[in-house]
């Protein structure tokens, strides 16, 4: 194994990648996360309207997870108020960030001083600092603009864009892609948290030219309004559709068929498993690596410290190939 501290780049949004931030920290890995600025439905939304800053909530959910902090200190951080005129819907830490853009009169100065005042176990840079929406062409044809809005109009997706249609990339984050080690890319929504980092300039083309493993981690279960009835070779195929053929390296699938209560659960909510056809994944250029990477909450989630073991362990292999 190389004795050189691997640096990895993490790519995504919402709890996906809040998820595998977790559980890669606690290995010896310099991380950088690049996180998606096209949410704007709640606070976010609100905060996004009303101040013209990128929506912080996914920002908000990165630096709690990569934060070496008290648990009560990440409860009033992810303090949601329930009353107040005004107040009502807004986290504390979107508030905080929101703040501290107003002080450092920067978006991404924030988000590193919160960083510095949290202990974040790596750096956490968004995408870009330009205002983005994200737009959805159905393929019947409609058009759907706004993030949030997506997954309810309940068609499927042909391909999504961003208005502006090349938003300027983050400096910082060209550079930690082209100096890494790794790129991992998902779990997350397929078209509102992952593609949406990849359509921001040249982020897919800094990724294809990185000597970095390229991973891709797929969903577990299907997505409403999304991934409805999707394989994890649709998974990719569509961002294939989006950013060219052989994009990655390898794929992270789970193949661990939940309890058939669980799924029953799923089931209620029109979602089903991804299930993890090993074969045409292969066909699109792809390595598939199959485990069982369930955990069982109220919620299924990713097993982290698993996935983060195979991570470190395929990115280590690649680093010793090159040695």
């Amino acid at each position: 194994m190389s004795s050189k501290r691997p640096k990895v780049v993490c790519m995504g949004g919402g709890t996906g990648l809040s998820v595998i931030l977790r559980g890669l920290k606690k290995f010896p890995v310099d991380i950088t996360a690049i996180v998606t600025v096209a949410d704007d439905g709640g606070s976010s939304g609100r905060l996004r309207t009303d101040l013209q800053m990128p929506p912080p909530g996914d920002i908000r959910n990165v630096l709690i997870s990569l934060a070496d902090t008290e648990p009560l200190l990440e409860s009033v951080f992810q303090y949601r108020f329930q009353t107040g005129e005004g107040l009502a819907g807004h986290t504390l830490g979107n508030l905080m960030l929101a703040a501290m853009k107003e002080i450092t009169g920067d978006f991404t100065t924030a988000v590193k001083e919160l960083s510095r005042v949290f202990s974040v176990r790596g750096r956490v840079l968004p995408a870009s600092v330009q205002d983005v929406t994200l737009c959805a062409e159905m393929i019947d044809g409609t058009v759907v603009k706004g993030e949030s809005q997506i997954p309810n109009i309940g068609k499927p997706i042909r391909r999504v864009y961003l208005e502006p249609s090349s938003p300027l990339p983050l400096d910082e984050a060209i550079e930690a892609i082209l100096e890494a080690d790794g790129v991992v890319i998902g779990p997350g929504s397929l078209y509102t948290s992952i593609l949406p980092n990849l359509l921001v300039k040249d982020m897919a083309t800094a990724i294809r030219k990185s000597p970095a493993l390229k991973i891709y981690i797929c969903n577990i279960m299907t997505q409403l309004g999304e991934t409805d009835g999707f394989h994890a070779s649709d998974h990719i195929r569509a961002i294939y559709d989006h950013v060219g053929e052989s994009f990655f390296d390898v794929a992270i699938l789970n193949n661990e068929v939940p309890p058939t209560v669980i799924q029953q659960q799923y089931a209620n909510q029109n979602q089903t498993m991804v299930l993890p056809d090993l074969e045409l994944v292969h066909q699109l250029g792809c390595q598939p690596l199959a485990d069982n990477l369930l955990l069982y909450r109220s919620v299924l989630r990713h097993d982290a410290e698993r996935i983060s073991r195979h991570i470190l362990r395929l990115i280590q292999e690649r680093m010793c190939d090159k040695s």
